[in-house]
């Protein structure tokens, strides 16, 4: 059972993290050499998630009676301990005791236990993710056959089944795939929230590296109890009526996280797992995964989604893939430091390096760095046309914008080629390959933006378009 625990209460317990290195645990603290984790075998594969949510229910039980005192702790502690009775033993008397507490708690100390809980909600189910983590690596780092859900397992199915790999390859280059995102207004988290569970899930995701040393862990739980400490200062709920533009904008909080850089990362691992099974497509793996929303335009039912609103949220849309090109290319730049003078570039490299309004001497035989400054300037000018988006690195000078994203396509293409016929291939994989394929992939646009209408509202639209047309017939 997973308990908080306060400062002044007993909490020391003690696990096996790895059967091989006996390493010890106190209050969440190894004691000596840490192994990493995702190589551990152990008949309890639940034994380190158990762990994780200890030590979280621990530091929030720690912040508990900190911050709102041992009364409010001890109450959170009996409503736990009776739970527990009344679900494993189906305790009549514990269930009684249970709804006597919870019916004589005052409003202001109800609320404290309901977010101490719901908090503990929170951590776990981080803990939960972080463990799921774990055992997707582990299984990876074996020979075990691929996991049902993956790629991988669904071209070994297929493989089995006896597709052959032309049909295969016939498939990828027709296929579309358009999940489309949807919203409700009270499932509109803060993204302070989001925020800070985030960090909590990165920092717990840090105590699996291995061979911590002791001040680096203490160092960890430190950085948790921050993390914990400010949720649990932080207010869940807004104090203001959430709009449809709130809806719209923590959707797209979650994009920088997901869409936009693992998108790339998974067409990268289905190119090569298609290599693998002999699948040949001569122009690539076409970006057939496409982002959709109704977030911003489903106006049924719901008379705040209006034309400036669907003018707002598509800008949104726009401005946070541009931002997110715009400081993809600014990196590419720092990283693309080659010299003309050690590597050949080709004429259609330095032709666009000659565009570029960056005439710096300091550049003058970079002309990847000077093509990505021209790019970048073209880019700029394109948010602040499209957008009223300006850049978060000043351009180096004033450039015309794209007129649409095939554009910014093929002048990336041509640093790809260059580099690939210069060999330095190695080089266009990474960021730059990325880039390309979420841009392919997102465009301007970010996501498609489906209208949605109750069908009497469509009904009225075409019948009075069809009088226009016909006005001695009625429709």
């Amino acid at each position: 059972m997973f308990t908080f625990t306060a400062q002044g209460a007993k909490s020391s317990h003690s696990i096996t993290r790895s059967a091989a290195a006996k390493a010890s645990v106190d209050h969440g603290r190894w004691r000596g050499p840490m192994p990493n984790a995702i190589t551990i075998k152990t008949e309890d594969k639940d034994l380190l998630l158990r762990d994780d949510i200890r030590l979280l229910g621990r530091i929030l039980g720690d912040t508990v009676y900190e911050q709102s005192g041992e009364a409010v702790f001890s109450i959170v502690e009996r409503i736990r301990q009776t739970s527990v009775r009344f679900r494993r033993d189906e305790d009549v008397a514990a269930r009684r005791e249970l709804e006597a507490i919870l019916n004589g708690l005052p409003p202001k100390q109800a609320l404290l236990i309901i977010r101490a809980f719901g908090f503990f909600s929170h951590l776990a189910n981080i803990a939960e993710d972080q463990h799921h983590i774990r055992h997707t690596r582990a299984h990876a780092l074996t020979s075990s056959a691929p996991r049902e859900g993956t790629m991988a397992h669904a071209l070994a199915h297929a493989r089995e089944a006896g597709i052959p790999p032309a049909r295969l390859a016939a498939f990828f280059a027709e296929a579309v795939v358009a999940p489309v995102l949807t919203a409700h207004p009270t499932e509109v988290r803060r993204k302070s929230t989001i925020d800070r569970e985030l960090e909590v899930a990165d920092v717990l995701a840090a105590r699996d590296q291995p061979f911590l040393t002791a001040a680096e862990l203490a160092a960890n739980e430190v950085a948790l109890r921050r993390a914990v400490l400010t949720l649990w200062q932080t207010n869940l709920l807004r104090q203001t009526r959430l709009r449809v533009i709130d809806e719209v904008a923590n959707s797209l909080s979650y994009y920088n996280l997901t869409f936009l850089s693992e998108l790339p990362r998974f067409y990268d691992d289905l190119e090569q797992q298609l290599a693998v099974v002999g699948v040949k497509l001569a122009d690539g793996l076409p970006s057939f995964l496409r982002i959709g929303s109704w977030i911003g335009g489903d106006r049924d039912g719901n008379p705040f989604v209006t034309a400036g609103v669907l003018r707002a949220t598509l800008s949104a849309q726009s401005k946070l893939a541009l931002r997110y090109y715009l400081d993809e290319l600014h990196k590419l730049g720092g990283e693309l430091s080659l010299d003309s003078r050690l590597v050949d570039v080709s004429d259609a490299l330095e032709r666009l390096a000659a565009l570029s309004p960056d005439q710096s001497a300091n550049r003058r035989y970079e002309p990847y760095r000077r093509a990505i400054t021209g790019i970048y300037a073209r880019l700029a000018a394109t948010a602040r046309t499209l957008d009223e988006l300006e850049a978060p690195q000043r351009a180096v000078g004033d450039a015309l914008p794209y007129s649409e994203s095939a554009e910014l396509l093929n002048d990336l293409a041509t640093l790809d080629s260059s580099l690939v016929a210069n060999g330095c291939g190695i080089l266009a994989q990474g960021r730059l390959k990325h880039l390309r394929r979420a841009i392919d992939a997102f465009g301007f646009h970010l996501a498609t933006l489906d209208l949605r209408q109750n069908s009497d509202a469509h009904a009225r639209t075409v019948a009075e378009m069809l009088a226009f047309v016909r006005a001695d017939r009625k429709f």
